[in-house]
């Protein structure tokens, strides 16, 4: 069966076969589903009309690579990268098509540019068939620089970000701002005060809780409130088939932090290169942890001027030598969004969209226990409710509250399963008083 968004525009034009913006429509809905011959033939239709339009060359390049003409796909990037060089999207497929002509070099630095123009274009997959032909063509990556060193990584780990976003972009987390301020970013600004207490800059913090609820954003957003770099550290980064890479791999990164200082070394799903080692049966994973102890330890070089955050949604499976004083010794809850909190979430995500008569704080009272990711969610399916109408009556027709209810409806809180689970680690397995605000949250007394 036809997706219906593809009927409703083909019908659309049947009736207005010379509207551009139809056929682009059209040509852009079977690109994302997958009908690439089709919105080849599309994007040139909508072309003819529209000869300057830069989205449709842009479609049209991508309708050319999914359809394997990669010199083609080629030419027309190319051309669009000569007239505006800052668009993001170009990159990404100009990284895919060196890729198919086994240029991982060339890839490497495309992806690199991509993500520096949009951070949300990262391609963890795409990421990883780089790292693959990389590690295929033999591309050589320094191991034994020194800290203080100037020469620039050309290698796979130069992961180096520079994030623009602030503490004022994340919507609510008061508490948990406060204490990343206190640990992270107040002995950088005041360097002197906690100099006297005999305090160094650096340090570790960790962001447990249920999933989708902004850790990763949160931690970019503290390298951007103090202008520091920013290492977005994922397990496939870290870990390798062969003996020993998997620990050259995290100290090739720990040093890459390390000549960046300031610098906010990020570990997303921490548990997943932190396991508790008397739950693993294989000794290499136990090898890698003892390198990361050591690394967080800073034993052979100094760790000050390194801000490192980590992130978890099964803290109680994380090595409790994680925790120590030195390493992970600040460990913060990261609730669910609080009313003040989803209603600055609904705000920012419905200001790009059309709307009419909606109230953010009466749509945040119907929406206790959602994350941030569930509320996008809600949004979405609203937005795609409005979409046949608007389509049929060739007119954007706005998103109302009642749309929003409806999709509150469709749309159930996920971290409800999170906290399924917790609350028994809670309840049974919290003597140090770790999940302590876990059982504040729900309202639970031991």
């Amino acid at each position: 069966m036809e997706n219906i968004l593809i009927k409703n525009l083909r019908e659309a034009i049947s009736v207005s076969p010379e509207n551009a913006h139809l056929r682009k429509m059209l040509a852009q809905a079977l690109l994302e589903n997958g009908q690439f011959s089709e919105a080849e033939i599309e994007f040139k239709e909508a072309l003819q009309l529209l000869k300057g339009d830069l989205e449709i060359k842009l479609g049209l390049a991508q309708a050319f690579f999914y359809n394997e003409k990669y010199s083609q796909a080629e030419v027309v990037a190319e051309e669009l990268l000569s007239v505006h060089f800052k668009i993001p999207q170009v990159n990404l497929l100009l990284s895919r098509v060196a890729l198919e002509r086994k240029d991982p070099k060339s890839a490497y630095e495309f992806f690199n540019k991509a993500i520096e123009l949009d951070q949300f274009l990262y391609d963890a997959t795409l990421e990883d068939d780089i790292t693959d032909a990389i590690h295929e063509s033999g591309v050589a990556i320094p191991m034994d620089f020194e800290p203080g060193e100037e020469d620039e990584f050309d290698g796979l780990f130069d992961l180096l970000e520079k994030p623009k976003i602030k503490f004022e972009d994340v919507g609510g987390m008061t508490k948990v701002k406060e204490e990343i301020a206190l640990k992270i970013i107040s002995p950088l600004k005041n360097p002197e005060i906690y100099k006297a207490f005999g305090k160094k800059a650096g340090g570790g913090v960790m962001l447990y809780g249920p999933p989708g609820c902004g850790k990763t954003l949160l931690a970019r957003a503290t390298a951007g409130e103090i202008n520091a770099s920013f290492i977005n550290v994922g397990i496939s980064d870290v870990l390798d088939m062969w003996l020993g890479n998997s620990e050259k791999n995290l100290h090739e990164i720990f040093q890459q932090a390390r000549v960046s200082q300031p610098c906010v070394l990020f570990f997303d799903e921490v548990d997943a290169l932190g396991a508790n080692r008397s739950d693993l049966r294989q000794t290499s994973s136990r090898f890698i942890i003892n390198q990361f102890l050591d690394e967080l330890d800073g034993v052979k070089y100094s760790n000050e001027g390194i801000l490192i955050l980590a992130a978890t949604n099964t803290p109680w499976f994380l090595d409790t030598a994680f925790r120590r004083p030195g390493r992970f010794d600040r460990i913060i809850f990261v609730a669910p969004p609080d009313l003040e909190a989803r209603v600055e979430i609904f705000k920012i995500h419905l200001a790009a969209v059309p709307t009419e008569g909606v109230n953010s704080g009466d749509l945040a009272k119907l929406t206790e226990e959602y994350s941030g990711a569930d509320i996008k969610a809600v949004i979405d399916i609203a937005i795609e409710s409005k979409l046949p109408e608007s389509l049929r009556q060739g007119k954007v027709i706005p998103v109302s509250q009642s749309d929003l209810k409806n999709a509150i409806t469709r749309h159930r809180a996920s971290t409800k399963e999170w906290f399924a689970t917790a609350k028994n680690h809670a309840l049974y397995a919290n003597e140090s008083g770790l999940y302590d605000d876990i059982l504040k949250y729900l309202k639970i007394k031991k």
